[in-house]
């Protein structure tokens, strides 16, 4: 039976500024990958975050990032490895203390944005997510097949997850369409979901993304999940 994994981009609002719906999205996902305060989410959502997910029985991720509030964090800052290390160890160890206040815990890291990009190819920034990761304990790491960040923690022992996206365009060759470019958001519910079960059946991911700032993502991950479903395919969460 073809298990997949639906997770989700959460906790990006901040303050009075109010980016996507979480509340309506959670529900439909098996692990969400919370914002942890360096590209978006201040600590009062991160905390409602982390409550509801722990309410919709939902696995909490970390997806680290940046310190580009301004940015988005989809802006790649050429951080030295050592400093990059210390950003991620604060970012996930904040992250699970709130979580834990809540009856979770953090089970898994995701970079964000041009992190997670950068991290598929930057030996030294990829060295430092890692050395964070095993500083802190362990735990899997999320990114997409081929990164050099997943050839890396697997080398430090760590477990590594695939990911596809339901919900971004992809080239040939198989990267992203850029953002900016046509074609590189799915925002129509039925294209998202027919991509998710192309993916699903390739058997290359074993979990799926949904960007929570994406308009209508909970419509999207509803039709996702119902093709998913009408595939055969069950989901559960990774970790």
């Amino acid at each position: 039976m073809l298990e997949i994994d639906l997770n989700a981009d959460v906790g990006e609002s901040f303050g009075r500024w109010t980016l996507g719906d979480d509340p309506a999205l959670m529900p439909f996902l098996t692990s969400a990958n919370v914002a942890c305060g360096f590209h978006a989410g201040d600590p009062l959502t991160l905390r409602r975050t982390c409550a509801s997910a722990v309410e919709n029985g939902v696995t909490i991720g970390a997806q680290v990032a940046y310190r580009d509030l301004a940015g988005f964090g989809r802006r790649f800052v050429d951080v030295p490895p050592d400093e990059l290390a210390a950003d991620v160890l604060y970012q996930v160890a904040a992250l699970d203390g709130i979580a834990r206040a809540v009856g979770g815990g953090v089970a898994y890291l995701k970079p964000h944005g041009a992190l997670y990009h950068a991290v598929a190819a930057h030996e030294g920034q990829a060295r430092a997510v890692v050395q964070a990761v095993v500083e802190y304990g362990g735990m899997p790491v999320l990114a997409q097949p081929g990164s050099l960040l997943l050839r890396i923690a697997a080398e430090a022992g760590l477990p590594t997850v695939t990911e596809g996206f339901a919900d971004r365009g992809y080239r040939p060759d198989g990267t992203l369409v850029p953002r900016g470019e046509p074609g590189a958001v799915l925002d129509a519910p039925a294209s998202a979901a027919e991509q998710a079960v192309r993916l699903a059946r390739a058997g290359e991911v074993r979990s799926l993304c949904i960007h929570g700032d994406s308009p209508g993502a909970p419509a999207i991950a509803a039709a996702v999940t119902a093709a998913l479903q009408d595939a055969g395919a069950t989901l559960l969460p990774f970790a």
